[in-house]
């Protein structure tokens, strides 16, 4: 943050990434004694107690509907960076239309809006077809096949902001991620859940990627300085590891003393991203796997709450 120049708007600030990155950049700038330039969070804002919480922070929140056709992005405040959070998932199945008006329309806006800034945009492991278990996962360089409504539009995002990369000349990484683990939601709150229920985890998606939200939260970031203009910087995010989720129900099953149920047969593909891109350039996550399935049991054996937004990460046919 202290190489970077100017202000920072956060697109999407009061989803579930948003505030903690917000936080990050906030002490990350104070502490390079870039105590003048500033955080715009930007979301709808429903729940003003988030965005009090994130003003006494420090952060400014801006109160905005990015969909509202009668509003331009101009009222939004200039700055050389910003990092796009928007995205519509859940119900794009049902819903297409306002899928790719979220996820592939709305980055042409954001693309024109800031034309000379750098640009970190999420997207999504998604965009990758189902490959083999053995396979290591899908590097950057792996053909796309995206499956589905949602990872066809998260691909539109991508594809938009490449075209402002190369014909306006904006600078732009694309950060494909999946899955982030904070102890409120992810995969880990899925499995741990149903195991804690004596419910069955369906192993049918027999392996996931998964990291640490801080992690997530540093790289995202950190891209910012990789954005590039004619072709975007474009690196996977995710954790090191090939996670079997039959293991991970084995491993609750031993922090809750209770029997793991396993529904299913493991197929012979899953959604899987090698990340070693990020970790040669940013270095490995700093959070275990296994430090995170122990934070995730004592989470939920003191009942602290969930976020209510399952990761749907069983699904094979994309129609989330």
């Amino acid at each position: 943050m202290a190489e970077l120049e100017g202000d920072l708007v956060v697109l999407g600030a009061g989803g579930k990434m948003g505030p903690s990155l917000c936080r990050l950049a906030r002490r990350a700038l104070d502490a390079a004694g870039r105590t003048d330039a500033a955080v715009h969070a930007v979301s709808r804002w429903s729940d003003p107690a988030a965005a009090r919480s994130l003003d006494d922070d420090g952060v400014h929140t801006v109160a905005f509907d990015l969909m509202d056709p009668d509003t331009g992005l101009g009222a939004l405040p200039d700055a050389a960076n910003v990092v796009f959070m928007v995205g519509a998932k859940f119900g794009s199945a049902a819903a297409p239309s306002h899928a790719w008006a979220v996820n592939a329309a709305m980055p042409d806006r954001v693309a024109r809006r800031w034309p000379e800034a750098r640009i970190a945009a999420l997207s999504t492991g998604n965009v990758y077809p189902l490959v083999p278990l053995g396979s290591g996962g899908c590097d950057e360089e792996h053909p796309v096949g995206p499956v589905g409504e949602y990872a066809m539009s998260c691909l539109g995002r991508e594809r938009v902001l490449a075209h402002a990369a190369l014909t306006r000349g904006t600078r732009v990484s694309l950060v494909r991620l999946n899955y982030a683990i904070d102890l409120r939601y992810g995969v880990l709150a899925d499995v741990a859940s149903r195991v804690l229920a004596a419910e069955p985890v369906d192993v049918t998606t027999g392996s996931v990627n998964v990291v640490w939200q801080g992690y997530a939260n540093q790289v995202t970031l950190r891209t910012l300085l990789h954005a590039s203009a004619g072709s975007p910087f474009t690196v996977n995010l995710t954790g090191p590891e090939t996670v079997s989720v039959r293991r991970l129900a084995q491993w609750f099953a031993e922090e809750f003393g209770t029997p793991a149920v396993c529904d299913g047969t493991e197929a012979g593909t899953a959604l899987l991203s090698d990340a070693s891109r990020a970790h040669a350039l940013f270095g490995y996550p700093d959070v275990p796997l296994r430090t995170l399935v122990a934070w995730q049991a004592d989470w939920l054996r003191r009942g602290l709450p969930l976020s209510g937004k399952p990761t749907k990460f069983q699904v094979r046919d994309g129609r989330f």
